[in-house]
């Protein structure tokens, strides 16, 4: 996810961080498409309406006891271990602890909700090995008998067909895999066909493989491209996907080159271990469009973003959808007034509040090819991902990125930058829930860890809306929806707000349902430290009883407080070593 430093900073701390900001005015627009897809009506409006948040108090809210609660017996040694082998690379014992059978996404109702963690993005090294083997072994493990379900990694294109085209190096992929298949861990593997490196969090960076970047360079307009000519290279431009300028295939046919390799390379695996296929769309794995890049302070949260429609490839579908609406001068361009990506909306004609371009007869119109664009662009993918796996025993799902700054203003102008056209008046999510839902994927979603009070206030900041939002399109779509926090975060209030959005309890009626699984970010040093180690083993126990837990709070206290006691001198020693 994308969010600036500073403001992550403040939610971390529970408090928010003033932004140093220019005013609020107002602005207008233009527009462009691309012939690789063909242009279709957007979907009628539905009208959505938003509150405009009030002035929200900024001092910082009240310390929130821990969710703690007990592990089994096993964990002591375990983590133990972990902590060892993180500081040592001493070979770890075969896992102890109970078997946890459910798959990826759950069918049943009030049954908890399976708690996966990420893996670090750099668990396999650029030389196709397991990154420090034996602590990841001992990790796994000690991830193992806290209970967790299961693991997320990413399965980087960069790294596995990185040398030439067809030719795939699963290497540590398949070490690791066994490992998890070893300590009884389900894993949901992301097909990452975007780089690492440019956006918050990322801490190594994995280019798109050497091959493919010889194409863009001889033709760069395979790269996303905004109004000032700036490439970005995370991810090709879903422009050229049914085009064949990659050595003779189209980007859509390498990306199901790929992941039916990884099927008949791990097909032992599906359905048993492998039990969820994420489908990387765009920058970060999201379907999205790169609109607010951080990469060389491009952009800064909470700066509205800009469009990327400005390739060759784009602009060709511009043309052509603006010739079949009958208005080829709304083909030439993209929005030329919708200012740049560190504005807010009311600093630019085109999404200011009072006249804005976006609610006029153009702005419709662009906004309404440039969001199909990227609704065909999923469809497209996933129509190959359902068709590779189909019968496999695994799940397809798919993840949106949680862009909450200027969700109060009327246009929600970075929504509509990245892709989801998402207004005071119209619903953008409802969409892309049904096209997930077409092809039975989950909808996974980002920022459930957030709370609005936490955020800016002058940049209209609503995850907790947004998230709300979110969740009542996917249960009118009937698609399941899974969660992630955004930022790596420790504290119990946290941890709170994880439980809480993860039943689905919105104006005390969740209908029942919960979510069908929510993915920790992430393995690394700080998880492994004493206090964030019996908070997170807390939240796991709380997250998988579910909506049916009657447990004690005061004898989950005393026993989480017993588990601190007795691993809290080894999970120092964790931490100390895995950040050396």
């Amino acid at each position: 996810m994308a969010l600036s430093m500073t403001h992550q900073i403040g939610a971390l701390a529970g408090t928010p961080v003033p932004l140093e900001t220019g005013n609020t005015n107002s602005t207008e627009t233009t527009a462009t498409v691309c012939a690789a897809s063909v242009w279709k009506s957007p979907a009628s409006s539905l009208r959505c309406k938003v509150q405009k948040t009030d002035a929200v108090d900024f001092s910082p809210s009240p310390p929130m006891s821990p969710c703690r609660s007990p592990v089994l017996g096993a964990t002591r040694g375990d983590l133990s271990v972990a902590c060892r082998a993180f500081a040592t690379e001493v070979e770890a014992p075969p896992a102890r602890g109970v078997e946890y059978s459910r798959g990826g996404a759950q069918d049943k109702k009030g049954e908890g909700v399976p708690v996966y963690v990420m893996m670090p993005l750099d668990s396999v090294t650029m030389n196709n090995t397991v990154n420090r083997r034996k602590a990841m072994n001992a990790s796994l493990q000690a991830l193992k008998s806290a209970g967790v379900e299961g693991i997320m990694m990413d399965v980087w294109w960069g790294l596995v067909e990185r040398e030439a085209a067809g030719s795939y190096n699963w290497g540590g992929y398949a070490e690791l895999l066994e490992m998890a298949k070893k300590h009884g861990l389900k894993v949901q593997a992301v097909m990452s066909f975007h780089q690492c490196g440019g956006n918050v969090g990322d801490s190594v960076t994995i280019p798109l493989p050497k091959w493919v970047g010889e194409e863009i360079n001889k033709d760069p307009d395979l790269a996303y491209t905004d109004q000032w000519g700036r490439r970005n290279c995370e991810y090709l431009s879903l422009g050229c996907d049914t085009i064949p300028v990659l050595k003779g295939r189209t980007p859509v046919q390498c990306y199901a080159d790929f992941m039916r390799a990884f099927r008949d390379n791990f097909k032992h695996l599906l359905g048993d271990t492998i039990v969820e296929i994420q489908v990387g769309m765009g920058p970060a794995g999201e379907l999205r469009y790169p609109s607010y890049p951080e990469q060389n302070g491009t952009w800064r949260f909470p700066g509205i973003g800009a469009f990327q429609c400005y390739d060759k490839y784009m602009l060709s579908s511009l043309k052509a959808a603006a010739e079949v609406a009958g208005k080829s001068k709304w083909g030439s361009t993209g929005p030329t007034d919708a200012g740049e990506y560190n504005k807010w909306p009311e600093d630019t004609p085109f999404f200011r509040k009072e006249g804005g371009g976006w609610n006029s007869s153009y702005g419709e119109f662009f906004l309404g090819w440039y969001s199909q664009m990227l609704l065909d662009h999923g469809d497209r993918i996933l129509m190959s991902a359902k068709s590779i796996f189909e019968n496999s025993g695994v799940k397809i799902s798919v993840k949106i990125a949680g862009i909450h700054w200027h969700y109060g203003s009327r246009s929600h102008a970075p929504e509509l930058t990245a892709g989801y056209y998402n207004t005071r008046f119209r619903d953008g999510y409802l969409p892309i829930a049904q096209m997930l839902a077409r092809h039975g994927a989950i909808f996974n979603f980002t920022c459930i860890e957030m709370r609005d009070h936490e955020q800016p206030q002058d940049a209209l900041c609503a995850p907790e809306k947004l998230v709300k939002q979110v969740a009542l399109a996917t249960q009118k779509a009937k698609v399941p929806l899974a969660g992630e926090n955004a930022l790596p975060r420790y504290d119990g209030c946290a941890h709170e707000q994880i439980l809480q959005t993860s039943s689905l309890n919105f104006d005390g009626n969740s209908g029942g349902s919960e979510m069908c699984a929510f993915t920790y970010l992430r393995m690394n040093p700080q998880l492994f430290q004493a206090d964030n180690w019996s908070r997170f083993v807390g939240f796991v126990k709380k997250m998988k009883e579910g909506k049916g837990a009657n447990k004690c709070r005061e004898q989950v206290e005393r026993e989480a407080e017993h588990f601190v006691h007795i691993t809290e001198p080894s999970m120092q020693e964790a931490a100390v070593a895995l950040m050396r």
